[in-house]
């Protein structure tokens, strides 16, 4: 391949009546779509790490962020307003931690994967109450059992005195200083289950899956007769708009009046494939069974007994959640927190530390 020729050369070529050669054509660089969030992103081990200001640590995922997909799907949200409620109907109230307190440390717990109590103390140092810390804004600093409530949107930032915050985590592998969801792994498909929604209302509001071109090209087609087609479409918007239309044409062609189709109600979006399978996606990471938040079974053998599922549920989820709750009774040094035993369908106790005990209150239990 040669050298291109040097601008002496292309202007002599010029002058002397040689075609001039044609500018090289210039390159376009763009991009599409705007910058991803962190929770949009694929790879979201990446950001299991902490760093920290001197103050607090950051947590690995944003709390604000997680607070907003706890709204993003009824099945996600109904599967953790389930354990909650299965949590607070069995809580036992103690002077020290009301169930208001408890409900929304609960929430926070199986929602954020972090749960906070603040030991509030009386004159004499003892706990007087145990009031909740809102995990959205708590902070773990950086000195030895030290928090932070830290509201950035309000500027707030208050330390707590040290050792007067309780933690309660889901452990992650990636890293120590906060939990994380267990859910975590159906994130991406609750997002997506949002937008697909979401992208179905647009499709909707917007009008495209109605819109239509007539084309006529009926040489019998005058300026009246297209003016009067014209008043008829626009009579057909709003109320009762599914109106029918009749053109006559005598002696016109077969293809003289066509109606091409500009937008298709399927969009070929796969909407129901995509809402099952991300339905699914997030009762398998909630080890949700489906009845229990009223999904309606498509085979004729249904699910089975709700009661056995709700029994078998309480005793292999909630009972775990159960024995790491307790631990707070050590940390505050008093009899905070206890639930009442689960009656099942067949007559069995389950108590809270998961033994069963058989239907009849038979003294031999045996651990689950």
């Amino acid at each position: 391949m040669t050298d291109a020729p040097s601008t002496e050369v292309a202007l002599i070529e010029q002058e002397a009546g040689a075609p001039a050669k044609a500018a090289p054509l210039r390159g376009d660089v763009f991009t599409f779509g705007d910058a991803e969030s962190v929770l949009d992103r694929r790879e979201l081990s990446a950001y299991f790490e902490v760093w920290h200001n001197g103050r607090w640590y950051e947590p690995p995922l944003p709390m604000g962020k997680l607070a907003q997909v706890f709204n993003a799907t009824p099945y996600h949200r109904s599967a953790v307003a389930l354990r909650v409620n299965l949590l607070v109907s069995q809580m036992v109230a103690s002077r020290w931690l009301g169930a208001d307190d408890f409900e929304r440390f609960a929430l926070d717990f199986v929602q954020m994967g972090n749960g906070y109590l603040e030991n509030v103390p009386n004159l004499s140092g003892r706990i007087a109450a145990a009031k909740h810390s809102p995990a959205v804004h708590t902070r773990a600093g950086v000195a030895a059992d030290t928090y932070w409530f830290v509201n950035g949107a309000l500027g707030q930032e208050h330390q707590f005195a040290p050792g007067r915050v309780f933690h309660l985590m889901q452990p992650d592998v990636a890293q120590e200083i906060y939990g994380l969801p267990e859910w975590l792994s159906a994130l991406q498909s609750a997002l997506l289950s949002e937008n697909a929604t979401l992208f179905r209302r647009r499709y909707y509001l917007n009008g495209n899956h109605a819109g239509f071109i007539l084309y006529i090209n009926d040489p019998l087609a005058d300026q009246e007769m297209v003016d009067t087609i014209t008043d008829k479409i626009r009579q057909s918007k709003g109320a009762g708009n599914f109106k029918n239309m009749l053109i006559y044409s005598p002696g016109g062609k077969k293809d003289g009046v066509q109606i091409l189709p500009i937008g298709n109600i399927t969009a070929h979006d796969e909407f129901t494939a995509v809402k099952n399978i991300s339905r699914d996606d997030m009762l398998a990471a909630h080890r949700m069974p489906p009845p229990l938040i009223g999904i309606i079974p498509q085979n004729s053998g249904g699910f089975g007994k709700v009661s056995e599922a709700i029994d078998t549920f309480y005793l292999t989820e909630i009972v775990p959640i159960i024995r790491r709750m307790l631990r707070m009774n050590d940390w505050f040094g008093v009899a905070l927190l206890s639930f009442r035993d689960w009656t099942c369908a067949d007559g069995r106790l389950i108590r809270q530390d998961g033994t069963i005990v058989p239907a009849g209150g038979a003294s031999s239990a045996r651990r689950s």
